[in-house]
């Protein structure tokens, strides 16, 4: 058995040259090997989201707080709120982040193939942002 204390592993601010706006990272927990599954607690202030990506296992994300918005590439911006989950398959090109107006945390789920969880690619662009959103 491991358990860590809260408060033991430090908040993390991931690359902007990954996010818009401001995240904050907090670890949950990860498997030694030959495990692979990862959890963090992630923080989107409002505005803030993900660069468009895919996971190469995909990905469960819970919504914790907030008002979350997410989206597949060519359907329309989907709005999540506390106690949603959502699982993007493998592959699925997505981003997912805060409305403007509200922060969001999220907990994101996710095994890592050959050390990598994530393939990222460009920021999200305003029209895709605020985009049509889902009936």
């Amino acid at each position: 058995m491991q358990i860590s204390r809260a408060g033991s592993r430090p908040s993390q601010t991931p690359s902007p040259e990954y996010f818009t706006g401001r995240v904050r990272m907090d670890p949950i927990g990860a498997a030694d090997e030959p495990g692979r599954h990862r959890v963090l607690l992630v923080t989107f202030e409002p505005g803030a989201r993900t660069n468009w990506h895919t996971h190469p296992l995909g990905q469960t994300l819970h919504i914790v707080s907030g008002l979350c918005l997410a989206q597949i590439e060519g359907e329309p911006v989907e709005e999540l709120r506390p106690g949603d989950s959502v699982w993007f398959p493998q592959g699925v090109r997505h981003w997912h982040g805060a409305a403007p107006d509200v922060a969001m945390s999220h907990l994101a789920i996710q095994e890592a193939l050959d050390g990598e969880t994530a393939v990222w690619a460009e920021p999200v662009p305003e029209a895709d942002y605020g985009g049509p959103r889902a009936g």
